[in-house]
């Protein structure tokens, strides 16, 4: 996920949170190359991110990493153990929270599956780090995946 905002008057259902949502990363590594995604919706539209989402009520934190990559990727995943947590915070012009995320990013090893661009993803692809200045990525997902 990243610190792009999005046009004033498109607000997502996540928007004005009442409280801080827990939401997962899923870091896949094949061959040298990492699945990252094009988000397609707030707050994250346009910039290119690990796969991941918000964590369903029941589902534990490597459930729904393995669900959203599914669904973003069409690749099957096995999430292990976190590799980084951090705040996604995003003010609005007056200041009021307009998305509050707390974002644990986990490791994911490749199991099969063709990638394909799928929900609240725009495009997928798996990218290499020496192309990741061709790709919008935010500062905490690239420390991430440089120190990998």
């Amino acid at each position: 996920m990243n610190q792009d905002m999005h046009t004033p008057g498109q607000h997502s259902r996540s928007a004005y949170p009442a409280l801080p949502r827990v939401a997962v990363g899923a870091v896949v590594k094949l061959k040298g190359s990492f699945l990252l995604v094009q988000r397609a919706n707030p707050p994250s539209q346009g910039q290119w991110s690990i796969p991941g989402g918000k964590i369903r009520l029941g589902e534990s934190m490597q459930q729904a990493a393995e669900r959203e990559v599914l669904e973003e990727t069409g690749v099957t995943v096995r999430a292990g153990l976190p590799l980084l947590t951090f705040d996604l915070i995003h003010r609005d012009e007056a200041g009021g929270i307009l998305f509050h995320y707390v974002i644990v990013d986990l490791w994911a090893e490749y199991i099969r599956g063709r990638i394909r661009a799928g929900t609240d993803a725009t495009r997928a692809a798996w990218i290499a780090p020496e192309n990741f200045a061709d790709y919008k990525l935010s500062p905490t997902t690239l420390d991430l995946l440089t120190s990998l």
